[in-house]
């Protein structure tokens, strides 16, 4: 499968798992899982026919590794990102001292007023590094990447978890532990 194709399949797949899943007529459980055989059904129903092997290197070949399998390879689920209500059922862990967010200088003003909140999803995305961050905020434009005090913030009790393609989620960022990276 060549990349274009990788890279169509995988944001049908977002919009179906992390966003609309009603719209081909799934209905995920409340931790966000859908099983294959149902995934691969609905997809052929609403002409995007794929088989398990093609889902499988979708997966797998996924540069941000956006979806999961179950540890049985029977359901499938997004990492992360999520419009519709789930609980990906992630324990709470300890940050590093330091994580950081791509973004775009438009929105600096608000976020240094604000902080960093989760919009229409359910958590705030931090990366582990900022080539990382870098690559999300050019996603919008020029990217600005933001350093998170993630240390202090955990020391001050907020909560922080860890998804399993390492991206970390929080509730908000107060604008008091944010700094622009030089």
């Amino acid at each position: 499968m060549d990349e274009r194709q990788i890279i169509k399949i995988s944001k049908y797949l977002a919009r179906h798992l992390r966003h609309q899943p009603e719209r081909i007529g799934l209905r995920p459980d409340r931790a966000g899982w859908v099983t294959v055989a149902e995934l691969l059904a609905a997809c052929r129903l609403h002409r995007m026919a794929l088989s398990e092997d093609d889902l499988r290197e979708v997966v797998a070949r996924n540069d941000k590794q956006r979806f999961a399998f179950s540890p049985d390879g029977l359901r499938i689920r997004a990492s992360q990102g999520h419009t519709i209500t789930v609980d990906l059922e992630l324990p709470a862990v300890a940050p590093p001292e330091v994580l950081y967010h791509g973004t775009v200088g438009a929105v600096l003003e608000a976020i240094f007023r604000e902080g960093l909140r989760p919009m229409d999803r359910h958590a705030v995305h931090l990366s582990p590094d900022t080539e990382t961050a870098l690559r999300v905020g050019a996603r919008r434009g020029r990217p600005v990447v933001l350093r998170v005090d993630s240390a202090r913030m955990a020391a001050d009790g907020h909560l922080f978890q860890r998804t399993a393609n390492g991206v970390w989620l929080t509730g908000h960022v107060p604008p008091r532990y944010l700094t622009a990276q030089g």
